[in-house]
């Protein structure tokens, strides 16, 4: 039997950034592209806790991205 895996805005949070650092998604790009990094069956809990937190598919990837430091401020 397959288990869903449930996604926490935290552990969203955490994926987006190393695909931003790996630099394989823009922070311009919209939150839908991410759907090509996971497997289908987990995209709709995905899906399903950006909705919770009223996070748009169509929201640039950048606002998922809590807190960035900057070292040249």
């Amino acid at each position: 039997m397959l288990q869903s895996v449930q996604y926490s805005l935290e552990v969203i949070q955490e994926e987006v950034q190393r695909l931003v650092s790996r630099g394989q998604v823009s922070r311009q790009q919209p939150i839908y592209t991410l759907c090509q990094y996971l497997p289908a069956r987990e995209w709709v809990s995905f899906e399903r806790e950006l909705e919770r937190c009223e996070i748009l598919l169509r929201d640039p990837i950048g606002d998922l991205i809590s807190h960035e430091e900057w070292e040249n401020d």
